[in-house]
């Protein structure tokens, strides 16, 4: 019994976290899932913006500038460090732009003619925002499908404790209460029961003795307080007994 009770109550604390927990989930679903609706549109805003800065630096510098700056390149100077951050217990990968040194590069300015090394880092520029724009995207998608995942999962424990559990638990607290009140009131009517039984032979007991006494007192001898005093005309009548002082 107690221990139902407790599970009970264990059940229902749950409940409450893990629907606060859902709470907690989706806000930040709905808040990552808007954040993606604007990074993609700016997205697409950039991805022109980059791709028209490329054509007008191909237009000023030329074909061939693309083979001198792939060249001048020994390794890529932007990266991307992943970590991890707890959103009501889960952990959803994040991602940063963590960039190298950039020594080795050569200034864009030497490039081209005619000002084609302006228009070369014009497009640098306009690709690394578009590259910032990819990694927090790529960031947010990855959140969105771990927070998704994350919200069915505690949905369906939420749902569990709230139509299987807790109500198998209460059906099971209900009959084992209506069991032990049977019980309660079956006890109740055997204590009463056997009160009437011991009321009544004390009764029955209470007759027989009375009947006993009274059986006592009809069979026994009854003492006369005048037996012996005789006949009180045949005292007075009596020869020798006569009293001088009486006169009749």
């Amino acid at each position: 019994w107690r221990s139902y009770k407790n599970r009970l109550t264990g059940a229902k604390k749950g409940h409450q976290l893990l629907k606060k927990k859902a709470d907690a989930l989706n806000m930040r679903f709905r808040q990552i899932l808007k954040r993606i609706m604007e990074t993609k549109e700016k997205m697409g805003v950039s991805l022109r913006e980059s791709n028209f800065a490329l054509t007008e630096a191909k237009y000023t510098a030329g074909d061939s500038v693309k083979h001198t700056i792939v060249d001048s390149v020994k390794e890529a100077s932007v990266r991307v460090a992943a970590r991890e951050d707890n959103v009501a217990g889960v952990k959803v990968p994040v991602f940063e732009r963590n960039d190298l040194d950039s020594s080795q590069e050569k200034n864009s300015e030497l490039f081209g003619l005619s000002k084609g090394g302006q228009k070369v880092s014009s497009a640098k520029d306009s690709f690394q925002k578009t590259m910032d724009l990819m990694i927090e995207l790529a960031s947010l998608q990855c959140a969105f499908v771990t927070l998704d995942e994350a919200i069915k999962t505690t949905n369906r424990r939420v749902n569990a404790l709230e139509h299987t559990i807790i109500p198998k638990l209460e059906n099971t607290i209900l009959y084992i209460k209506g069991e032990l009140d049977e019980l309660e009131r079956e006890e109740f009517f055997r204590l009463k029961k056997i009160q009437g039984k011991k009321q009544e032979a004390k009764e029955r007991q209470e007759k027989e003795d009375k009947e006993k006494e009274l059986a006592t007192l009809s069979n026994g001898k009854q003492v006369d307080p005048f037996a012996g005093a005789g006949n009180l005309g045949d005292l007075l009548s009596s020869p020798g007994l006569t009293d001088n002082d009486i006169i009749f």
